[in-house]
């Protein structure tokens, strides 16, 4: 027994040894820089250069630290023979290797370093319309924080797809890789021909596909290792490279990350006869997971969580939380395999929750979770500086994002016989030449940029026809008939903030289907989200398509517009209009007929709506083609510029459209450019033409090569409403160069068409110089 006390003092005046030489080294690291006092934590690492001095005391230092482990170790013999049971030291879950034996380490945690270049994989499901406008923000903070490469894997259903899939391809960020997994595959899997999450009763309002991320270990590809799965509700406030590096603390058992539940959900005393599914403690919530892929495969992960699920819904009937309430019923069975994050990691601003222990400062926070169907609106007393943050990064502009990596490949390319597994996990060869002819297009651009003149006086006309604008289909939800009518026709046109007014009154003229192309920064899209969610017209449609292009550049990409909402059309047929123009009562009905009438299937034929203008800002809108013709004749209407522009529409012949009953060809004439409905394969708009004129000029010349017939229609008028003139509209009248440049530009693609039709295209060419 003595000597067991004798140990003891030993060991303790070995510790305060050790403790005073710490302090004496912590200071003395802290004094070197400048006579400064710096108080450097010892976990920062050693500086090279330093003076001899302290290399000789950070010996001596770890000699005494050897010596004291070394009476530990006999102190522990001499316990465990007189049966003490006194604790020193770390335990076993502090990281101690087995049998007792620790390395030379002060007592700052392991850090794990991630190499700059690494390739960091983020899993996310994400479906409909909604979700894939939320999930820009999530990855607009990943990417303004991140230092290196990352994979994005989505899961999603094919709207999102759609929508992800044109966006990563017009955003063209360096070092970002995306790969999307159908959802509707995992729902049901084919293989084994049994319901995969299907069968599983879901309360959540994220339905079906908030129990998707419990089918990853099968849904990415077999190689891959690890993954970060995060909500599409998210923000980022740090690095997401720091919260990659904590795979690096995981135990050989652990093999799931989770933050705990910040709420009392899962203690079951929210209200009377609260019951939630089971969970360790307060449970863990799943907004975001670190999975280590390939010891979940090894543990048999599918089988785990499926029959614990069975089990569980023979009482719960269903779950409330998704996949949360499974991870939370598996992980109680077996609290091994988790690896509790800091809370900071998640923090989780619904109602009523725990989420302001995780924080004391502003540099505590990391990860911020809107995990509340209130989303914005969540009870927090710090909620206004999580909505700033928030608001930071929904309006920030994303082409600032387009930034190198400097010291690291921007597009890397894997091996050949891997390269599919960076598009899909079910590759197919359509799939590989889509990657292959991305990565070709965006050499091209590059090529094109370098080739360049700057010193051409119309070097900004071509530089903005090779800007890549970024897009966000479908920004809006939009719901359209799988099988439309054989005639259906869609309005297409374009529009920028200052021409959002117009919204409303076409969707009172028009009730079919409507495709726009929105010309606006990232904060612009946003206030018009706003003011169509605050608009009873606008939110009661859901056949109005609004398509984001987000600016980038000085001139307005018009056709590239026009194009974007055309192509997205979904109706055999398009009507080809500009904003600030209403169509007449019924149109949409009228042209269906006629479309059917004039057998259009059969023929190639562009129908021309005639259009005319007012000058007053109030007009009593005309019922009736008698209704026009009278106020025309009063002088309250007139066709469409014929004081400033009479080419333009005159070969229309407004005279017999006056008389006329039945539909009337006209012939194509130099600088015509009528409204027109064609069929939605008809040619693309001519992107080389930005800002104002000869758009639409060089389209109609288009059509008339490809042999498209010209028909007026009799009882069809739109008419067009005053507004103030555009910018570019102002620069055309009061610069030569711009003029002189739009003058190249006709020049070159009358070059362009003579190479694509021949002999055809000569009459053109002919009658520009007879002009």
């Amino acid at each position: 027994m003595l000597r067991s006390w004798r140990v003891k003092l030993k060991l303790l005046l070995a510790t305060v040894t050790l403790a005073v030489l710490l302090c004496w080294l912590y200071l003395f690291m802290g004094s070197l820089e400048y006579g400064r006092f710096l108080l450097l934590p010892p976990c920062l690492g050693e500086q090279p250069g330093r003076d001899v001095e302290r290399e000789a005391l950070a010996s001596r230092v770890r000699r005494v630290e050897e010596e004291n482990q070394q009476l530990r170790r006999q102190l522990g013999q001499a316990e465990g023979s007189d049966g003490s049971s006194l604790q020193w030291g770390a335990s076993a879950e502090d990281g101690d290797p087995p049998g007792g034996e620790r390395s030379n380490r002060t007592g700052c945690p392991k850090q794990r370093t991630v190499h700059k270049c690494e390739l960091l994989h983020v899993a996310i499901v994400c479906a409909g319309h909604n979700a894939s406008r939320d999930v820009v923000t999530l990855v607009k903070s990943i990417l303004f924080h991140r230092k290196n490469p990352l994979h994005f894997h989505f899961i999603t259903d094919s709207v999102a797809h759609q929508i992800l899939q044109t966006l990563f391809q017009s955003w063209m960020v360096p070092s970002v890789h995306v790969s999307f997994y159908d959802a509707d595959d995992l729902k049901a899997a084919r293989v084994a021909l049994q319901p995969e999450v299907s069968w599983i009763p879901n309360k959540h309002y994220s339905g079906i596909y908030g129990l998707m991320k419990l089918t990853l270990t099968k849904a990415l590809p077999s190689n891959l290792s690890k993954v970060i799965v995060l909500d599409t509700d998210i923000t980022f406030a740090t690095d997401i490279a720091e919260l990659w590096a904590v795979f690096g603390k995981f135990s050989d058992k652990q093999v799931i990350g989770l933050v705990e539940n910040q709420s009392d959900w899962y203690l079951g005393n929210l209200w009377k006869n609260h019951k939630p599914w089971p969970a360790l403690g307060r449970g863990f919530n799943t907004g975001v997971i670190l999975l280590l892929l390939d010891r979940l495969r090894r543990l048999g992960w599918e089988q785990m969580w499926r029959l614990t699920a069975e089990r569980e819904l023979m009482s719960m009937l269903s779950t409330s939380l998704a996949d949360q309430d499974i991870f939370n019923a598996v992980i109680k069975q077996d609290p091994a395999l988790v690896y509790q994050l800091p809370c900071f990691w998640n923090v989780q601003l619904s109602d009523h929750t725990r989420s302001e222990q995780c924080y004391t400062e502003v540099s505590d926070l990391k990860v911020i979770h809107w995990n509340s169907p209130k989303k914005l609106r969540v009870k927090n007393k710090h909620v206004e500086f999580f909505r700033n943050l928030y608001l930071t990064f929904l309006e920030y502009d994303g082409n600032l994002l387009r930034r190198e990596l400097f010291g690291c490949a921007s597009l890397p390319s894997p091996p050949s016989n891997q390269v599919t597994a960076a598009v899909t996990l079910s590759p197919t060869p359509q799939l590989l030449g889509l990657l292959l002819s991305l990565t070709f297009l965006a050499l091209q651009l590059q090529q094109a940029l370098e080739e360049l003149d700057e010193d051409d006086p119309c070097y900004d006309f071509r530089r903005q026809h090779l800007t890549q604008h970024r897009i966000h289909l479908f920004f809006l939800q939009y719901e359209f008939l799988a099988l439309p009518n054989p005639t259906d026709v869609t309005l297409v046109a374009q529009l920028s903030m200052d021409r959002l007014q117009m919204l409303e009154a076409i969707c009172k003229h028009w009730a079919g289907p409507i495709s726009l192309a929105l010309y606006m920064s990232d904060a612009e899209a946003q206030q018009f989200l706003r003011y169509a969610q605050a608009s009873e017209v606008l939110s009661a449609r859901r056949n109005v398509a609004y398509h984001i292009v987000y600016k980038e550049g000085q001139f307005y990409p018009i056709n590239l517009l026009r194009n974007v909402a055309l192509a997205n059309a979904r109706t055999p047929y398009v009507f080809l209009t500009d904003i600030d123009f209403l169509p007449m009562y019924g149109l949409y009905d009228y042209l269906r007929n006629s479309i059917q009438q004039l057998e259009l299937a059969q023929r190639k034929a562009a129908l021309i709506v005639p259009a005319f203008e007012t000058l007053h800002y109030r007009l009593t809108f005309p019922k009736s083609k008698a209704e026009l013709l009278s106020m025309l004749d009063m002088g309250s209407l007139y066709t469409f510029r014929y004081h400033v522009w009479p080419k333009g529409h005159a070969p229309t012949d407004y005279a017999k459209w006056r008389t006329a009953t039945v539909p009337y060809r006209v012939s194509w004439q130099p600088d015509f450019e009528p409204y027109v409905v064609v069929r939605r394969d008809c040619p693309k708009y001519d992107q080389r033409f930005v800002g104002f004129g000869w758009n639409k000029v060089s389209h109609i010349m288009e059509l008339d090569a490809q042999e498209y017939e010209l028909l007026v229609l009799p009882n069809a008028f739109m008419i067009h409403m005053p507004h103030a003139p555009s910018f570019d509209i102002s620069k055309f009248r009061l610069s030569a160069g711009y003029r002189g440049c739009l003058q190249t530009l006709r020049e070159e693609f009358h070059q362009d068409l003579s190479r694509r039709y021949g002999a055809a295209a000569l009459k053109y060419l002919t009658a520009e110089r007879s002009l």
